[in-house]
């Protein structure tokens, strides 16, 4: 029985850290592909490029929204983080929360 214990233990922390290693490889893609597309201020609102879009479409959202903290929010515009993923075809749900923001139905 220690051993079973011992062994769901391991298998946990294995993965915990490779669903942590994802969020980070997706918030390292999303800052490298999407920053301009995203920062503030509010206007204007940018297409966003091929690659960002695919960071997008690949990216763990409950994931990175988890991250968001009211700092990031001085840096990320979520009116542009709505925009790009109504663009990127991925867009969020109405009254879905990422950090402090709740976001509204799609324009």
């Amino acid at each position: 029985m220690a051993k079973l214990m011992c062994l769901c233990f391991i298998i946990l922390t294995i993965a915990v850290a490779v669903s942590a290693d994802e969020c980070e490889g997706d918030r390292q893609a999303m800052i490298k592909e999407c920053a301009k597309y995203q920062q503030w201020p509010a206007n204007p609102k940018l297409d966003p490029s091929d690659a960002c879009c695919a960071v997008w479409q690949k990216a763990n959202i409950p994931c990175l929204c988890a991250g968001v903290t009211k700092e990031k929010e001085k840096i990320w515009c979520m009116e542009k983080v709505a925009y790009v993923a109504n663009f990127c075809k991925k867009p969020f749900p109405h009254g879905y929360k990422c950090g402090s923001y709740t976001f509204p139905p799609p324009a």
